[in-house]
């Protein structure tokens, strides 16, 4: 029996000649992920390509709504899911070469935005100094472009499409550079909160100790005070018993 062992989403064309109706969510979407060419451009209406890949495992994306992945990427899906192939949505942009980002150095003032906005780490530089772009890393996102205060940066198109085993590996690679961004700006951030919540534990005042209970070192002074204060009394006894009278002191 099937039931139990797979989800079967109503969402899907589901026969046995398109048997992703049988998969679970989470295969799903890596097998749609996978179909997608990784650009992270967000020019689907999404934050990513995985983003989208849910959405259309969730029924709440259509198939055509990526333009990098072009009329091929369409034709994958469809095959994919079992669906008529559509034309691209126009809403979402048209398909057109693939292009690799280019900073024009002498122009570029450093100012970083670019680098914030790359979704792979393609482009490389420090504040203040010139930035560059790593070809291999890019994926023609465009995402760089619109930051950049003093337009530096140029798309150029490839010279020769790509091959679809070239495209394969190229998305994949993307793929897992995207994902170590992710990784390394959630590490960043815990990091950076757990810096900042030291640094006010640091400087905040002590909490109050509860009524009726007192610290180590309280209670040590206290002790100290008791012995100052008896031994006070037995010299002063001492010397009245001598006649010398109270001390002064």
């Amino acid at each position: 029996m099937l039931h139990g062992l797979f989800t079967v989403s109503p969402r899907l064309n589901c026969n046995f000649a398109f048997p992703t109706c049988l998969m679970s969510d989470a295969a799903l979407i890596l097998r749609i992920d996978a179909l997608l060419p990784q650009t992270q451009c967000g020019q689907c209406g999404y934050a990513g390509c995985k983003p989208y890949a849910t959405a259309i495992a969730d029924g709440e994306a259509d198939i055509n709504q990526c333009p990098p992945g072009g009329e091929r990427g369409i034709h994958k899906l469809a095959d994919l899911l079992g669906r008529a192939p559509k034309p691209l949505n126009p809403a979402n942009g048209v398909e057109k070469p693939k292009a690799l980002a280019f900073i024009d150095e002498e122009t570029c003032i450093g100012c970083t935005l670019c680098i914030q906005a790359c979704p792979v780490d393609a482009i490389v530089g420090a504040a203040k100094l010139m930035h560059t772009v790593i070809g291999e890393r890019c994926t023609g996102c465009e995402l760089c472009i619109a930051p950049c205060p003093v337009d530096c940066i140029a798309m150029i198109p490839l010279a020769e499409p790509e091959t679809p085993e070239v495209w394969q590996r190229n998305a994949d690679t993307a793929r897992e550079h995207f994902e170590f961004r992710n990784a390394r700006l959630a590490r960043e951030k815990a990091e950076k909160a757990a810096r900042l919540a030291a640094k006010v534990g640091a400087t905040a005042e002590p909490a109050p100790m509860p009524v009726g209970e007192q610290s180590a070192e309280d209670k040590k002074r206290a002790l100290i005070a008791a012995a100052m204060a008896r031994a006070k009394a037995q010299r002063e006894a001492l010397q009245q018993r001598e006649g010398q009278g109270p001390d002064k002191a």
